[in-house]
């Protein structure tokens, strides 16, 4: 009973105070990744071999109807001295219900979505030796105005999360493209790595890759140094040609792939291995409201689709869409990492879309007369529309970006949305059917 006294004070402290604040602490919105200790460990996933790498499974602790609390689960795990020079990083989906994040007791995030996977730094909260991590199970009535009309596919509860941590020098996220040249004739590299030094003092950094052809003949590698003074994040940019790629443009009928490592070393050890996958494909959009590849206007038979149980059960399925001549899947929510490598694999395009759903009073435009034109929610649309497109952005199958499911209403909220998504500069579409005619959209 304590303890159920002790989560529902805390999240009642926090709706009325400290909300936001907590929210801004903790979550981020990056490339979803981990980082491996060896280089075939990164290429087959093999995680046992990871140092500091912890999968979770939290045990339920009880359940209750106090508050806005329903359910509390928790893990133990312990913090050894030697993770002082790292960051540590929570990874949270499949959790089946919305919730929030407590660590050694203390609320590290406002409510989360069950849809949208999610990363948190956590080093703050933790204490050397033995911690504890709580996702309790909320109901709050706010967060199913924004996806009423979805319902997540039944998976393993809490697969595929996890704690792992990297050095305080290493790499925070990165952006990976293979384009055409400027005259057309073969592939450019677009690879912006983002480093972060969390120390206080200077450090050097030496950040290198290297790229094979889809045949496995490597084409490209390159190590360069990098300076940070304390407390600074830069970017290490690599820009090489890729040479005789045009055989190789990916598309649903051509899906091959170039295996890029991503690594860190520091005085001469390699420390992280970070394996991608990268298709040269030119997306973007014309007048005619067509999603475009490499200028050309694609034909697309679209399916809507939701990743199944596990990746066996969802790439059979995929392929069985395939042979029916579907070549575009529209989900309606951010799905499982391994969803996306699948569609870059196989070769089927994806719009991805935001867990966002409120059909409901869609087309009251008055201010709060739908959750898309009420700005107290302004924040929780923002950050379900940045970790849908940070998280699988470098995954060549995704063709474009939706604000959201259908018509879900329109107003402040979308508009902001959209300008979010259209400040990173992307040339791919970003698409809202609950537009109806208005600037938000670009299709």
């Amino acid at each position: 009973m304590k303890r159920v006294l002790l989560y529902t004070f805390l999240l009642l402290g926090v709706a009325i105070f400290a909300a936001e604040e907590l929210a801004a602490q903790a979550r981020i919105a990056r490339s979803e990744f981990i980082c491996y200790d060896k280089r075939e460990d990164a290429k087959r996933d093999i995680r046992t071999g990871i140092d500091k790498y912890i999968a979770l499974k939290p045990t339920l602790q009880f359940e209750t109807a106090e508050g806005s609390v329903r359910a509390v689960y928790e893990q133990a795990f312990e913090v050894p001295a030697a993770w002082n020079d790292y960051n540590a990083y929570l990874h949270v989906e499949s959790v089946g219900a919305d919730y929030t994040v407590f660590i050694n007791g203390k609320l590290i995030t406002a409510p989360i979505d069950q849809f949208t996977p999610t990363d948190f730094y956590i080093s703050p909260y933790l204490d050397q030796g033995e911690n504890t991590v709580a996702v309790v199970i909320v109901d709050e009535a706010y967060m199913s105005l924004l996806d009423e009309a979805l319902t997540e596919a039944k998976r393993e509860q809490f697969a595929n999360c996890y704690i792992f941590a990297q050095r305080r020098l290493a790499v925070y996220d990165f952006n990976v493209r293979m384009l055409p040249d400027s005259l057309d004739r073969f592939a450019q590299l677009y690879l912006d790595v983002t480093v972060d030094n969390s120390f206080s003092t200077t450090e050097v950094i030496e950040v290198g890759y290297d790229i094979y052809d889809p045949a496995g003949k490597l084409m490209e590698y390159s190590v360069n140094d990098l300076t940070l003074e304390g407390f600074t994040r830069d970017t290490l940019s690599f820009h090489p040609y890729i040479y005789h790629s045009n055989p190789n443009r990916w598309s649903a009928e051509n899906p091959k792939l170039y295996p890029l490592t991503l690594y860190v070393k520091r005085s001469g050890i390699l420390w992280e291995y970070i394996p991608l996958n990268v298709g040269f494909a030119e997306y973007g959009y014309n007048d005619a409201g067509e999603i475009t590849l490499f200028d050309k206007p694609l034909k697309l038979n679209k399916s809507n689709y939701n990743a199944a149980a596990d990746s066996a059960t969802t790439e059979r399925e995929i392929r069985a869409l395939k042979a029916k001549g579907i070549n575009c899947l529209v989900p309606s929510y951010p799905q499982p990492k391994w969803f996306y490598a699948l569609c870059d694999r196989v070769g089927m395009y994806v719009i991805d879309t935001a867990a966002i759903s409120s059909p409901t009073d869609a087309s009251n435009r008055d201010v709060d007369g739908t959750p898309a034109n009420a700005p107290w929610l302004e924040d929780d649309y923002l950050r379900r529309v940045e970790t849908m497109y940070r998280r699988a952005q470098n995954h060549v199958s995704i063709i474009a970006f939706s604000l959201g499911n259908g018509c879900s209403g329109n107003g402040y909220n979308m508009y902001r949305a959209y300008e979010l998504l259209k400040s990173f500069g992307d040339t791919r579409a970003i698409i809202y059917d609950g537009a109806e005619g208005e600037w938000n959209t670009d299709l």
